[in-house]
């Protein structure tokens, strides 16, 4: 009886060889399950987050701007965070490799900064203010697609064969057949479907909320729930990961629990701050 998952699916979805179309040669290329999967979070999360308008009486003009809006902010954000807290030397040495391929650094806290950051300017527009499209109105609307996105991206972590979990015993341990990184043959922990499957189970209790409560939601708790959840969890979810760089070796934290201690005050911060605007006044 085997005590192991052999996980041998091929990061590569298709590839296509090079060909001449009118003149012009293309390729060759290929189609990868992690950029498939990283696309699928914004279209998914975009059809849900026209529910929400929808159902909340908002603009749906508004959507396509919020979409610009979260798809740059992601990707710059991403990049940016994994070079200033993961290789800074390479970001000071050479700054435009963060928008040159190949995009080999997503740092998930990056991403997150640059996401609020991108919603206070998005809050900011005139037809946003009109609109009731408060920083906190948006971000906790956000939050729920986001918290799905991370599912998508994590399982793209996946079927990348990348962001290994430590060597186990236990029966779920994946050997990673296309990670070149660490000894063949080794069972680890597959903390990409850790992380995957967290981020889908906050998706659904977050949405479940919104139904329930809609414009009605107290200002900033599903942003509170959703930065308690994610980093609360990636704290304690690093204990069984690699270390992504050499240097957080020698650290008693590695870099992904330092910078999820401040996400997760943050978020106990706006938790209590919701709590405390729907409490009645005391007598």
């Amino acid at each position: 009886m085997l005590s192991y998952i052999l996980w041998d699916a091929d990061p590569v979805l298709f590839a296509v060889d090079a060909f001449t179309l009118f003149g012009i040669n293309f390729g060759p290329f290929e189609i990868r399950w992690y950029g498939l999967l990283f696309a699928a979070g914004f279209l998914i999360g975009m059809q849900i987050m026209t529910h929400i308008f929808r159902k909340e009486r908002k603009p749906q003009e508004d959507l396509d701007a919020l979409l610009i809006f979260m798809v740059v902010s992601t990707v710059l954000g991403a990049r940016i965070g994994h070079y200033l807290f993961y290789e800074p030397e390479v970001l000071f040495r050479n700054p435009l490799e963060v928008i040159m391929p190949p995009y080999r650094g997503l740092a998930s806290h990056g991403a997150t900064i640059g996401i609020l950051t991108a919603l206070w300017l998005y809050s900011r527009r005139k037809s946003s203010r009109l609109t009731g499209q408060t920083f906190l109105w948006t971000t906790d609307r956000i939050v729920i697609v986001v918290a799905l996105a991370g599912a998508c991206i994590r399982m793209g972590n996946l079927m990348n064969h990348e962001i290994v979990g430590l060597p186990t015993t236990m029966p779920w341990g994946f050997i990673f057949k296309y990670n070149n990184e660490y000894p063949v043959g080794v069972p680890r922990h597959p903390a990409q479907l850790y992380e995957s499957l967290s981020c889908l189970t906050l998706f659904f209790i977050l949405f479940a909320l919104w139904n329930r409560m809609k414009e009605n939601t107290p200002r900033g708790l599903f942003l509170g729930i959703f930065l308690i959840w994610v980093f609360g969890l990636r704290f304690f979810y690093e204990y069984l990961k690699e270390n992504q760089v050499a240097f957080e070796n020698t650290l008693p934290l590695n870099m992904g629990q330092i910078l999820s201690i401040p996400a997760v005050l943050v978020g106990i911060y706006f938790v209590i701050k919701s709590r405390r605007a729907v409490l009645p006044p005391v007598a």
